[in-house]
Order: C-alpha cells, then structure tokens, then sequence
C-alpha cells in the first residue's frame, strides 16, 4: 500500500509527446492566481511557484486570457530566473471583452495569433514560449491558416512546441498532419471522461501527450465544498458551473464515497486519490499523461506532488470506474467552444 500524505522529493519526468521536451510529470496550472477562484495572496502563489520546482515540477501552464494578460505579467519574474530550467506553456484563442469581462469570443486566424504571440512574449519577458496552445478552436478556420501559421512561429524560433485544446480526436489528427502536436490539453478527471471518447486513442495513435486541465474536479473531488453557490466567494465562476450548484451538487457530492474509501485505504487526501486515479490513465491507455492541477497554496503543491507516487489497484479502481458516469450537470454553462459540441 502506498501512503499518499508523506513527502518522497522530488516527482519523476515524462517526456511531451514523441519528440516534445521532459518535464515533471505533473505540472501546475497557474490560472487561478490571478483570477477566477477569487482573492489571491500574490506573496504566497510566488512561493508556491518555487515550491513547485523545487519538488520537479517544471511544466507551468498559463494563457493570454487569465486575468486578461496579468497572469503571463505576474509569472515573468518567475520564468526570468528559472528561464533555463522551466517548460512555459501559454495559449491564445480566446477573446475577451473588455467591456464585459465574462463575454468571450474565440478567434484562430493568422493576423489574431501573430499579434496574440507578440503579446504573450513581452508579458512573459521571454524570447520564446516551450509550448504554445491553440486555446479554443473556431471550426470556421481551417487548421492550414491555424496550425499553419502557429508552425511558421516554430520556423521563426518564436515557439518550440505546439498544443490544442478542447479538440476531439478527428481535429487533432488534421491538425498533426499540418504540423506535429505535442500535447493536447483537455479536462480529464474522475467527474469528465468524455475524453476518453476519441481524443486519447488519437493521442496514443499519434504520440502526442494529453495535459489534464481540472484534474480535481475544480476542487469539488478534494471534498472543499459541496454547494458553490452557498460556500464559496461571489466572484469564483464555480458559482456558475452547473455541477457545482444546487440540486446537482447535492446529487455529485454523494459520489465521493468510493475515493473517501480508497483515501483511507491509502492514508491520503481525497484529492490524491483523484490525481492518482489521473496519472495512472498513462498506464491504462499507453500514452504520456501530465495532469496540471491549479494551487496557490505551497502545501498544496506538496500534497499534490505526492499523489504521483500512489497507485490504486483493480479493485480501487473498479470503485472509481462509475462515478462519471453518474455524474449531473455539464462541465460549463455554455458548452458551444468544447470540442463536444462539434462531435
């Protein structure tokens, strides 16, 4: 049995893709510092970034959209003095309106990705971005414009990886044959499985890596909250998210039960047991898998860290299997921009 809450150093590496660059083989999603989850002590996320290296995590995931650009802002001091030692992931492809921060547009042509990348370079202070995702896809724009232009970034030593998210397995497969993806970025966790449908075989079929965005359920499988509207502050968005509120969320919070049982059996949090169930997705389906939970705390990069140690055995997993299944309520409000709604 593995004991999920002690320490263990630093975790092992996982290699992006079939050519991509070795990294942590978990990384840390750093949206939530600067918005989204309400007030953020900038003091303490900057510690949790430092905490994170130190335990090997190298993959640090932002986007031009979180907090409108403050986020890349926010990590520049952290990417100037790890430059060499960290992998920088960032995306483009969705608009936002200044004038109604919670109106989103998505945009994939040349002229918008040319002037996103620009923009994302001089908020990081780097010269070049490891891993650049196309955020959202707009269906309207062919992958040649899209993925075309991102590959003439790579020419031009702007970018050194590429990455989709939310694409289903038929975009990722055109996609790669304008130019090699390295990873796919998609919800993956014990509540979102739809993944799983066609975006993983494609992946394995490919070589291309799959990044795990909400790995714990945006908190909800770690047992903090059990009704967003009722406990968490006004200006989190899981106050929006139909899983996370009311009847639905009365309903999901009776499925944890089964992760409780394993976490006990492990002497772990039920977040590690979630992200342990994530990682061991890389051996069930036989492709390179590296979750990106989002924390501003340090110690819960520690706890987080540690659950790559742990592994679940048959039988604990055939406890876990059910619970998406059962699961009530959309992932998002309006779905439109997923890759489910182009299924």
């Amino acid at each position: 049995m593995t004991d999920g809450r002690s320490g263990g150093g630093r975790i092992a590496t996982e290699r992006l893709g079939t050519d991509g660059p070795t990294v942590g083989v978990q990384g840390l999603g750093c949206m939530g510092i600067s918005e989204f989850y309400g007030d953020t002590d900038e003091a303490a996320a900057r510690e949790t970034l430092e905490a994170a290296l130190d335990l090997g995590v190298t993959l640090f995931d932002t986007a031009d959209m979180y907090g409108s650009g403050a986020n890349e802002e926010f990590l520049a001091p952290f990417v100037k003095a790890h430059r060499d030692e960290i992998t920088l992931a960032t995306k483009y492809g969705i608009e936002r309106d200044t004038a109604d921060p919670t109106r989103r547009g998505v945009r994939n042509d040349a002229a918008y990705i040319r002037q996103a990348v620009e923009g994302s370079l001089r908020r990081l202070g780097t010269e070049v971005i490891d891993l650049y995702y196309m955020h959202r896809r707009d269906p309207a724009v062919p992958f040649a414009e899209s993925v075309g232009t991102m590959a003439e970034l790579v020419a031009e030593g702007k970018v050194r990886y590429l990455g989709l998210s939310e694409v289903n397995g038929r975009e990722l497969r055109e996609a790669n044959a304008v130019h090699p993806i390295t990873a796919v970025q998609s919800e993956w966790s014990l509540f979102s499985r739809d993944v799983e449908k066609s975006v993983v075989g494609a992946a394995v079929e490919l070589g291309v890596a799959v990044v795990p965005y909400s790995p714990l359920g945006r908190g909800f499988l770690t047992g903090a909250f059990q009704d967003a509207a009722a406990e968490l502050e006004q200006s989190d968005f899981r106050r929006r998210q139909p899983r996370f509120t009311g009847e639905n969320a009365r309903h999901n919070a009776g499925l944890l039960d089964p992760v409780r049982k394993a976490a006990k059996a492990h002497d772990a949090t039920l977040g590690q047991i979630a992200l342990a169930w994530v990682h061991q997705r890389a051996a069930v389906h036989g492709l390179p898998v590296v979750p990106i939970p989002g924390t501003r705390k340090a110690s819960r990069v520690a706890e987080n860290t540690a659950a790559s140690r742990i592994t679940l055995d048959p039988t604990e997993l055939e406890w876990l299997d059910p619970i998406a299944g059962a699961v009530a309520g959309d992932r998002y409000a309006n779905m439109a921009d997923s890759w489910t709604a182009r299924e």
